[in-house]
């Protein structure tokens, strides 16, 4: 019998996973994927929002505002990989001028500092290749970048290591109310708990319907993005947006935490809500839209594209609440910025599981602290991809990853055995040659390092191959272009 049960290891999942460890609770956390972050946490913008365009008053505000101000406290403690960059949100008319002075006085009103519109001679001075048209924009200071998905294994990672129970490949299909308890049926097992949190992502509404309750539907939305070589970085110092749509913030030119030039999303309601395809007119559209605002990028550098789907919901705001169904609290609908609000989310979850009686005793024992993965290299570092000791032998060329970080990667509490997986951890095939050079020497270590052989190591998690790959419509963009 657990405690609390937590439905959906994305970041959502994952942060309170990580809030809940710290008490002595018998607490699970149940993911139908091979790994953590594998739905929007992982293929999103990485974007540590600001908190000036949501709605004053809303869930969204409030807690974007205090999730930003936890990350870099967060960082120290975890190691994921953060960095504040400050924004700008561009405006190419006066008559857009007048958007920039409504985010303006919604981030007064959600108590965003470091913010002030600027003409567009001064946005240039801090941007020098940002487009001549710019008259004016909106700068915040407190805007940053992160690694979304390290965050997120971090966060898991943490958790475990504070006592959660972490079940992978357990896709939850049904949930039985019990006496007191409920009885939660996945595809492996059957798990019992006192309180369950619903933080299934795109599946939320599925998983609060398991219970009875039928009051939101989550609309899914598709983004797509397109990510450049390291050598395109050199374009922006900040994140620029232009003026956001009804759909959301619109298409972005940024540079990611590890310094790849990134633009997109669109916004796109899809019915399949695995559907994370690209297309070569979407992406011609965030190309040619990214280029009002940066215009200098090479289409020749542009190294893949990727696409994530948002739990957007029809109440337009984030659901945190506990439900008229006794101890099932819905985390739902949360869509952007919900990477920047996941924190303050999880110190929410906590207020409301206190004030549903839970006894919050913390542990004496428990650590905040997670050491990083990934090793930084200047330029002493004197890798070789013939050399014998681990921490000098490196397996991925574009990114010198060496043996001993993949290595540790494999050996984390939070397992995985595929080569997305390490990627994911230790940025192996995130280089300008997508794996083509590294993608067999990973696949040799995981098979050497865990003992099995070479073909059970799968590229994306059971039931994928090693074989087929997604079609790249960057090759098609380079051509065109």
């Amino acid at each position: 019998m657990f405690d609390i049960a937590i439905i959906g290891a994305g970041v959502e999942g994952s942060a309170i996973a990580r809030r809940i460890s710290r008490y002595k609770l018998k607490v699970c956390l149940i993911e139908k994927q091979d790994d953590v972050s594998c739905g929007a946490s992982k293929a999103n913008s990485g974007i540590v929002h600001g908190g000036y365009d949501d709605e004053p008053g809303t869930l969204k505000a409030k807690l974007c505002v205090k999730g930003n101000r936890m990350y870099d406290k967060l960082n120290k403690e975890l190691n994921f990989g953060y960095r504040e960059t400050g924004s700008l949100v561009i405006a190419f008319s006066d008559d857009e001028k007048r958007h920039l002075e409504e985010l303006y006085e919604n981030g007064l009103k959600n108590g965003v500092g470091g913010m002030k519109i600027i003409e567009g001679e001064r946005v240039r001075q801090m941007e020098p290749y940002v487009s001549k048209d710019v008259k004016w924009a909106l700068y915040c200071k407190d805007s940053g970048v992160c690694s979304p998905y390290e965050f997120t294994i971090a966060l898991a990672e943490n958790a475990v290591e504070n006592g959660v129970d972490l079940k992978l490949e357990n896709e939850v299909i049904g949930i039985n109310r019990k006496e007191g308890y409920f009885e939660i049926v996945t595809n492996k097992e059957r798990i019992e708990c006192k309180y369950i949190i619903n933080a299934a992502g795109a599946y939320s509404d599925k998983v609060s319907n398991m219970v009875g309750l039928n009051y939101f539907h989550i609309i899914p939305r598709k983004g797509e993005y397109v990510l450049f070589n390291k050598d395109q970085s050199y374009l922006v110092n900040s994140v620029i947006f232009q003026v956001p749509t009804e759909k959301g913030k619109g298409i972005l030119v940024t540079t990611t935490y590890h310094g790849n030039l990134m633009i997109g999303p669109n916004a796109q309601e899809v019915s399949d809500r695995e559907d994370v395809t690209t297309n070569e007119e979407t992406l011609d559209y965030i190309v040619e839209t990214a280029r009002r605002s940066v215009k200098g990028f090479d289409m020749k550098k542009a190294i893949t594209s990727f696409a994530g789907v948002r739990p957007t919901n029809n109440t337009k705001d984030f659901i945190i609440e506990e439900t008229e169904v006794k101890g099932f609290i819905n985390v739902a609908g949360i869509d952007s910025p919900g990477l920047t609000s996941s924190p303050a989310i999880a110190e929410k979850v906590v207020n409301i599981l206190s004030n549903m009686g839970v006894k919050l005793e913390e542990k004496k024992d428990f650590n905040p602290y997670r050491k990083p993965i990934i090793v930084k290299k200047d330029e002493k570092f004197k890798g070789d991809i013939n050399a014998e000791e681990p921490e000098k032998h490196i397996i991925c060329r574009c990114e010198k990853v060496t043996e001993a970080e993949i290595i540790d990667a494999l050996n984390r509490p939070v397992k995985t055995m595929s080569i997305d997986g390490i990627k994911r951890r230790t940025r192996a095939g995130m280089g300008m040659c997508q794996g083509a050079f590294c993608g067999s020497r990973v696949r040799k270590l995981i098979a050497k390092e865990l003992d099995i052989p070479e073909e059970q190591v799968k590229q994306r998690g059971p039931g994928s191959s090693i074989l087929p790959k997604r079609v790249n419509r960057i090759d098609v963009m380079k051509i065109k272009k």
